[in-house]
């Protein structure tokens, strides 16, 4: 098994300095790679304090000039927020840059407030139709000159400057529904998957419907499978009290932007109660700390070892949930020093 992880820039409120926030996500990154991380993503999301992501392709040259041989993903750009000509030579400027390190994830987007915003009109539960337009589109960008006349996007015969240093850019698709499972497979591509809170039997059925698209596509191709988790290793209560705190108080904001029931006010959104919501059992401590990666290096080895036997290839460490920066950090050293080392062939 490989290891991944997802990092944001992120502020629970204003009393975060932006330059520590910057200085420290640089910094995970860097131990990641020294640790033995295979692949750094990052996201996009736009005004939001919580995930300070306005161009993903931007944190990644930034984090590139400051790695040497992680790989660099998108996770996840957001098709309907791009033009495809403008997102094929990003991406493909990346890849140039960082020596071919580019993984290029798609997605059709999260939150509805920021299609009020970032395209008015448009549902969310609309979006997939234009991840579904635009990947082939930047597919034949990156090979050469191809005109485009599709429903959402129309343009004359153009091309992606620069190229890709790759000559085949690893494609990732977030999907969690048989219907985005079926198209990845068809695109032959990776598949990432997010279980949110929810138990491990949400993870056997993302890898039940990802098999089921396997052979419905029946293409000759095996996806990559990665699954994320937020991520909290430690050795002590006080430790781990820290970690079900913090991630409670992201999961107030982030139910709020899911959801779409509140407000948000300078770029940080309202926290809803979670005793409140549907499905809170979810949020209680001991189901918590069940169902996400979280525990002692010992606890955290045996749960990676049963997404293993699922068949996750790759798992994706989520560390940004609110938590403190020193306590950020010490949990990702320990995943490094006493984790990965468990999944290391000899």
């Amino acid at each position: 098994m490989k290891f991944q992880l997802a990092v944001n820039l992120e502020r629970m409120d204003d009393s975060a300095d932006m330059q520590q926030v910057a200085r420290h996500t640089i910094d995970m990154v860097q131990r990641a790679e020294q640790g033995g991380f295979s692949t750094v993503w990052a996201a996009e999301h736009h005004a939001l304090e919580m995930t300070i992501a306005p161009n993903p392709f931007q944190i990644l040259t930034w984090w590139a000039a400051e790695t040497s041989h992680i790989r660099l993903g998108t996770a996840v750009a957001t098709a309907a927020y791009w033009h495809p000509i403008n997102l094929a030579g990003e991406a493909a400027f990346l890849d140039l840059i960082s020596g071919g390190r580019l993984e290029f994830g798609i997605g059709s987007g999260a939150y509805q407030r920021e299609f009020d915003r970032m395209r008015p009109g448009l549902k969310q539960s609309d979006a997939w139709q234009y991840m579904q337009e635009m990947l082939p589109v930047v597919r034949a960008l990156w090979q050469g000159d191809v005109e485009h006349d599709g429903q959402f996007w129309q343009f004359p015969r153009s091309t992606s400057c620069p190229k890709p240093l790759q000559s085949d850019v690893p494609v990732w698709v977030a999907a969690r529904s048989p219907i985005t499972f079926d198209y990845a497979l068809r695109e032959k591509c990776n598949v990432m998957s997010w279980p949110l809170t929810r138990p491990f039997s949400e993870a056997e059925l993302y890898k039940k419907q990802l098999d089921e698209a396997v052979q419905k596509a029946d293409n000759g191709f095996r996806p990559t499978f990665a699954m994320m988790r937020h991520a909290a290793v430690y050795t002590n209560d006080k430790d781990r009290d820290e970690a079900i705190s913090a991630i409670q108080g992201v999961l107030g904001q982030f139910e709020n932007l899911f959801r779409n029931m509140d407000d948000v006010l300078n770029g940080f959104p309202k926290k809803v109660s979670l005793e409140d919501l549907e499905g809170r059992e979810q949020y209680n401590p001991h189901m918590l700390e069940e169902n996400l990666l979280f525990g002692s290096p010992d606890v955290v080895i045996e749960k990676l070892k049963r997404y293993q036997a699922l068949g996750v290839d790759e798992f994706i460490f989520y560390a940004s949930m609110g938590l403190e920066i020193g306590a950020q950090k010490r949990s990702l050293q320990l995943f490094c020093d006493e984790v990965i080392p468990a999944f290391q062939e000899g």
